[in-house]
């Protein structure tokens, strides 16, 4: 008998259920692992809490890392003992063990650990397609990431930096900000204690920024657009201060024809080979030693109240991973 965590009704982290779950066979064309580790992302507090509404009751987590144990019929694309990690549904990775759809699984490369691979699952594959697909960062450009000591924005500044862009982040404290500039960023902006959207024109020499990465949602988005260059780009990628107001186009024309995208992952490693391909150009980039994952917290997996907790409260850095 194995535990996992089941979601009965929305709400806060008491909603959070862990339990006793049977160990399942797979099905065709599935795969049963047994995790190593779990993966926190944000996106699993919009589900915990009806953001993004699931039908109830659910599991929980989208990411996680570890060994497959048994094969379903056709499930011929991994052996036994393999060692894999996956980014996208079905939901259920607050699990000891758990049935996933083979196509689902990427099989990591043996120079990442189990521990990193599940802090960058989510977080790299993200970085991946914003900026190789979304807005494809090259040398020259000037970028602008929210919450730059967070999970997704330390792997991008890092990135970026590889990529030859300027780096420009923006952070709640100073623990926070010397994070980010380990990571890659040039300018760091306290979005708490200082206007945005004037220090941004002062570093750009009043000609703003070729995209911003906002992951910050409501408390940010009005700045975000100042922020822009003419043409410029603004992509949406969270809501972790809630979520934002209705935009008419109108605005994008007065504020320089800008674009506005709302993106997510899953749209874009849909296809098995785009999304391996995004893991290639992750694994690369990791192994390399250029972009580096930061594990700021571990948590206990059933412990995952506390971990919610502490993501929404704006008291994690970088990636943050739970242990079965």
């Amino acid at each position: 008998m194995s535990f996992a965590f089941r979601v009965y009704q929305a709400g806060g982290p008491e909603v959070l259920s862990w339990e006793e779950a049977p160990t399942v066979t797979p099905g065709k064309g599935e795969v049963l692992i047994r995790h190593e580790a779990v993966g926190l992302n944000f996106i699993d507090i919009y589900h915990r809490s009806g953001l993004f509404a699931m039908p109830m009751p659910t599991g929980i987590g989208i990411e996680g890392v570890g060994i497959v144990e048994a094969l379903g019929e056709g499930a011929a694309l991994f052996e036994l003992g393999d060692r894999v990690g996956y980014a996208s549904g079905p939901l259920g990775a607050y699990s000891q063990w758990r049935t996933i759809p083979a196509e689902r699984l990427i099989k990591l490369p043996d120079a990442i650990n189990s521990k990193t691979a599940a802090g960058m699952m989510l977080k790299g594959l993200t970085a991946a397609y914003l900026m190789h697909r979304v807005f494809p960062v090259k040398a020259g450009n000037t970028i602008l990431m929210h919450a730059a000591a967070g999970g997704v924005g330390l792997i991008i500044c890092q990135w970026a930096k590889t990529l030859g862009a300027q780096v420009i982040g923006t952070v709640s404290t100073e623990e926070k900000a010397a994070l980010a500039c380990q990571h890659g960023c040039d300018h760091i902006i306290f979005y708490d204690k200082e206007d945005i959207v004037g220090r941004v024109r002062e570093i750009t020499d009043g000609a703003g920024v070729d995209v911003v990465f906002d992951g910050v949602g409501k408390k940010t988005f009005t700045a975000s657009f100042d922020c822009l260059r003419v043409r410029g780009m603004l992509v949406s990628l969270g809501n972790a201060s809630g979520p934002v107001e209705p935009v008419s186009p109108l605005l994008l024309k007065d504020k320089g024809s800008l674009f506005l995208t709302r993106p997510t992952l899953a749209h874009y490693i849909a296809k098995r080979d785009e999304m391996l391909d995004l893991a290639d150009k992750l694994f690369s980039v990791v192994t390399s030693g250029k972009v580096k994952i930061k594990i700021g917290q571990t948590y206990a997996l059933s412990d995952s109240a506390s971990a919610h907790r502490d993501l929404e409260a704006g008291n994690t850095t970088g990636s943050t991973i739970m242990l079965p």
